[in-house]
């Protein structure tokens, strides 16, 4: 990625240009010192006066109010705030209304402020003090929060909306990018140069730096994209079109200087392409060289290339092409022209503007509009939203514990439209992209940078959202396999089966790769997941391909296929090549097993790891008399009690339930089931009674004394009723086999 410049060949201010601003992605107004307030029209390339000031007035800023905020259109579009010398250099802030009315007087300090920034929420600013950066927000008793931020008087900041990321520059001739909190997260070497302006591009992803003869092009996280040296004095203020495929800079020898976006690159599998110029690209396959070019009417706004599809947007329509041919794309126009975000699903793809979310098909089609309450989506960023071929996962801005889950295909609420509730604030948000929607899980990076996984869909029960990580920057599920990397305390991690949290998180930490990731340097980014190569960025912006062995993948597709034989084999086959793999591979195949209640597959992996215990247990399991049983027993070894026990009351077998409870000293809830159902309380009684012997106590609950003596304890009775118990299950089990096996035959005769 880089900028192409442009600038005329004699400037059309006089004067030092102080501030710049767009109007549209073709139109940008300009002041000076010479007094003047220029228009520009990039489309015809004409430049006309608007206004002369008065003498004694020298511009300092220039702010035109937004066309949409909050995601609403705002009728009044032709309004802009101008500054002019003395506003801040009396040391104070004031808020002024639309209209021109003094609201109020935010601060009054012995230095002059040189730069301010509303926060994303508009409930507080940022200002500079000197080489203080400070935090005030709007409340009148709040606590205002400040920090040494450079080594200099500090020129210029800015805030932005969508990844509440603070960018500062300052006379020590570097600039920093930090988050809300004061934390800093990067700083560039000393440059020639004050730095005089700074500006973050409207989705975040992407901010400018001006210097003398210096405009630089950086990532979020700080390093350089591009570094040009046009030749225009300081470049004082810097403004990005609203599209964000555009930077103006104000000059210090007169000239306005344009700037755009080019070289952009994505990839995909054996695909390679460029954006060359602001309306054509350069797609290479890499396996034979081949080249195809796209050209497009308007200028390239966005572009996705991911499942087999590049999605291109433009200022006014959006392109489908398949990754199988470059030559017929599918295009139709788009409503609103500032398209913000792509995401792609295996089976449609979703755009974001500034008035909504739209899901489309890859033939064109509007799937749905989804909405929910407080809709903002303008904040909406890659991280706060997140798409699979089902759902739609997206962080709510008002409060950032909350997560909506929308059913992709009807836009509206999952369930009973109740949200995710994290219990802190929620950072990013990933769904997994393999599998059927009942199954779906969502990936959570929460403040403390701890990852938690959850199932989307709760069928009526509590969520459970459980930690499966710590100290974790960078997540990516994999595109074809529910399989999840992440870079996790100066580690890259590879969870191979995240869903063994739920079936046995003693296995967990077996089904998870781990290596040092030094080689990937400080802070590095996942980029994608794709196959078995995951592409990480480095913090200078190199990129880095990393692979992970294939058989996990392999593994995944042999459950997915119910081929329990090949899966077993798999796994041996890695004894005898890989024998590093062999316990995860097993301990894997276990849990997967369980999960998909195969008990022989289970007894096998479980067996190939030393974990006794369990294939003890299976083959209780498998010699328990019903159906109804073994699934809640099979929910016990997953630790799912409460659903062990609605599943044994459900089918009528009332003792098992008790028993279970029994089983897991769960006493107080063994006896409300017997005296809720008026059977075994003795039996109850009884082995509650022997528990509190072999541990030498004494009864001191006021319930169980209470029942105890109303009820005779006779262990012979209660041997007898039990094997009653149990022998009316096997009958029972068998009756429903012989009816199962005569409906069957019945069947197999009317064919």
């Amino acid at each position: 990625m880089r900028l192409k410049t442009s600038l005329l060949k004699e400037p059309k201010h006089k004067e030092l240009v102080s501030c710049v601003g767009w109007t549209t992605a073709d139109e940008l107004y300009s002041s000076s010192d010479d007094h003047q307030i220029l228009k520009w029209n990039l489309l015809t390339n004409e430049t006309i006066q608007v206004v002369r000031l008065a003498e004694e007035i020298y511009p300092t800023d220039l702010h035109w109010f937004p066309k949409t905020t909050g995601g609403k259109k705002q009728i009044q579009t032709e309004i802009f705030a101008l500054t002019s010398t003395d506003v801040g250099e009396d040391g104070q802030i004031k808020i002024w209304s639309k209209t021109g009315m003094l609201r109020s007087t935010m601060v009054q300090q012995g230095t002059a402020v040189y730069s301010v920034a509303w926060g994303p929420d508009s409930d507080k600013i940022l200002y500079t003090s000197g080489k203080q950066l400070i935090i005030k927000p709007l409340q009148p008793n709040a606590k205002v929060f400040q920090w040494k931020a450079h080594d200099g008087v500090i020129l210029k900041v800015d805030w932005n909306i969508v990844n509440d990321l603070i960018l500062s520059g300052g006379e020590d001739c570097k600039y920093k990018v930090w988050d809300s909190y004061g934390r800093l997260l990067y700083s560039s070497q000393a440059h020639d140069y004050p730095i005089t302006s700074v500006a973050w591009a409207l989705d975040g992803q992407l901010f400018a730096v001006g210097s003398f003869n210096t405009l630089r092009l950086c990532d979020k996280t700080g390093w350089s994209y591009a570094l040009e040296k046009p030749n225009t004095g300081s470049v004082f203020n810097i403004a990005w079109s609203v599209d964000g495929t555009q930077i103006a800079g104000a000059c210090g020898n007169g000239h306005v200087i344009f700037a755009h976006i080019i070289e952009q690159h994505w990839e995909w599998k054996n695909f390679e392409i460029t954006l060359t110029k602001r309306r054509s690209m350069q797609v290479r396959n890499v396996l034979n060289d081949a080249l195809d070019v796209l050209e497009f009417r308007d200028r390239v706004i966005k572009a996705s290339l991911s499942h087999g599809h590049l999605v291109v947007v433009t200022s006014l329509q959006c392109y489908v092409y398949s990754t199988k041919n470059w030559n017929t794309p599918l295009i139709f126009d788009l409503k609103e022209g500032t398209v913000s975000l792509i995401l792609q699903a295996e089976r449609h793809f979703l755009l974001l503007d500034g008035a909504g979310i739209y899901l489309y098909s890859y033939e064109g089609r509007l799937i749905s509009s989804p909405k929910f309450p407080g809709m903002r989506t303008d904040i909406l960023s890659s991280q706060t939203i997140s798409l699979s071929n089902d759902t739609i996962a997206v962080r709510d801005k008002a409060d950032d514990k909350v997560i909506y889950l929308i059913d992709a295909i009807s836009g509206k609420p999952l369930g009973d439209g109740k949200p995710l509730v994290h219990k802190i604030e929620v950072m990013e948000v990933a769904l997994d992209q393999f599998g059927s929607a009942n199954e779906r899980k969502i990936a959570i990076i929460d403040k403390n940078r701890d990852l938690y996984i959850a199932s989307v869909r709760r069928f009526g029960k509590e969520q459970k959202i459980i930690k499966i990580g710590t100290m974790v920057h960078s997540i990516a599920w994999n595109d074809k396999i529910n399989i999840l990397c992440g870079m996790q305390n100066m580690h890259f991690v590879v969870w191979y089966y995240p869903n063994t949290i739920y079936v046995d998180k003693e296995l967990l930490s077996k089904t998870v790769y781990e290596k040092d990731a030094s080689e990937f340097g400080k802070s590095p980014q996942i980029v994608n997941y794709v196959g078995n190569q995951i592409t990480v960025r480095r913090a200078d912006g190199s990129l880095i391909y990393t692979s992970i062995s294939p058989y996990p993948a392999i593994l995944h597709e042999y459950v997915s296929a119910s081929r329990w034989d090949d899966a077993v084999r798999l796994c041996r086959f890695v004894k005898t090549t890989t024998p590093d793999e062999e316990q995860t591979m097993w301990s894997c195949l276990a849990a997967m097993a369980i999960a998909h209640k195969d008990l022989m597959t289970a007894e096998v992996a479980y067996a190939a790891i030393g974990e006794i215990d369990k294939v003890q247990y299976i083959n209780f399991i498998k010699d328990l008399p019903s159906k109804e049983t073994r699934m809640a027993h099979l929910m016990l070894l997953t630790g799912n009690v409460q659903d062990a026990e609605g599943t044994l009351i459900q089918a009528g077998l009332i003792y098992q339930a008790i028993q279970i409870n029994i089983n897991l000293f769960n006493w107080d809830r063994a006896l409300e089931l017997a005296v809720k159902y008026k059977t075994h309380v003795d039996t109850v009684l009884a082995y509650r009674k022997k528990f509190l012997e072999d541990f030498q106590k004494e009864e001191s609950s006021k319930r169980f004394l209470q029942y105890a003596e109303g009820v005779e304890v006779n262990w012979e009775k209660i041997q007898a009723k039990i094997e009653m118990e149990i022998s009316k299950e096997r009958e029972r089990a068998a009756t429903i086999t012989n009816l199962n096996s005569a409906g069957s035959r019945s069947t197999h005769r009317n064919r």
